[in-house]
């Protein structure tokens, strides 16, 4: 049984959907972005997610850019994110989700990049601009080291490309609440909590929901349209690049306030009924 299909059946049972932190190994450096994971676990973390830092993230809006151009000058590169990673396994199990641009995977080489991706302790990979029509060579590899393959759906995802992005998946399918790049957001567009109720039925897959997610209150309404996690990047890294002693009590109490809303998201039923 995979990590994520454990955690997901355990949330299950306590009527708790997942939390997943995104940042970037290495930002601001290497023994600072080790602290924050742990801080980010001790915090009610159930997923990490982790960037490897590339020149060109064009996925990504300034908030993670400027994580990855602080990761990049602290000499952060894919040895030492694989490294990074066997250092993080040695204080939690729970799991790790790699996102990457396939430039990084085609330098390494495909196989040689999920080989060390397998050993060094990951359990799924998102290649953020590969599309699932030239996925064939990913897939292979992937398959081969018993890695989840995970592909993006938008808004935009037409009903057979859904269909195709649905049969590659495995580990989790990860929704983005908006087009654009990545970036905190003030409210949720509808558009978002119509998408996760236009996934569910299609898929078994657990649906997490990510791209602008910074309040309580946008984890609840996520949860309520029928997602099974969120992914919470830029509100989370606007702190890392903070200058100041409280960073880690600031992440800390940011971390557990959005975990705490991933156990509420049956409140509004519960009154209703009760009524």
């Amino acid at each position: 049984m995979s990590r994520y299909t454990r955690l997901f059946n355990e949330l299950r049972k306590r009527k708790e959907k997942a939390l997943m932190p995104f940042v970037v190994v290495g930002d601001p450096d290497y023994n600072t972005s080790v602290s924050i994971i742990k801080t980010l676990i001790d915090s009610g973390a159930d997923i990490l997610e982790l960037g490897l830092p590339f020149s060109d993230p064009i996925a990504d809006g300034p908030t993670i850019q400027s994580a990855d151009i602080r990761a990049l000058k602290s000499r952060i590169n894919t040895n030492k994110v694989f490294s990074f990673i066997k250092d993080v396994r040695k204080f939690t199990q729970v799991p790790i989700g790699l996102l990457v641009y396939y430039n990084l995977v085609y330098q390494r080489g495909i196989n040689k990049f999920y080989k060390d991706a397998k050993n060094s302790g990951v359990d799924s990979i998102l290649i953020a601009d590969m599309p699932v029509e030239e996925s064939k060579e990913i897939i292979k590899a992937a398959r081969k080291e018993k890695i989840d393959s995970v592909f993006i759906v938008s808004p935009l995802t037409e009903k057979n490309r859904l269909k195709k992005i649905l049969f590659k998946t495995k580990g989790f399918v990860y929704i983005v609440s908006r087009l654009g790049v990545t970036g905190e957001q003030k409210e949720l567009q509808k558009r978002t909590l119509e998408l996760i109720k236009r996934v569910r039925p299609c898929t078994k897959l657990p649906l997490c929901v990510g791209f602008g997610i910074s309040k309580p209150e946008h984890v609840k309404e996520i949860i309520n349209a029928g997602a099974d996690g969120v992914i919470v990047g830029s509100a989370i890294v606007n702190l890392i690049k903070e200058e100041n002693k409280k960073k880690k009590k600031q992440i800390k109490n940011f971390v557990a306030k959005m975990k705490n809303a991933t156990r509420r998201q049956n409140d509004n039923h519960n009154e209703k009924r009760s009524n």
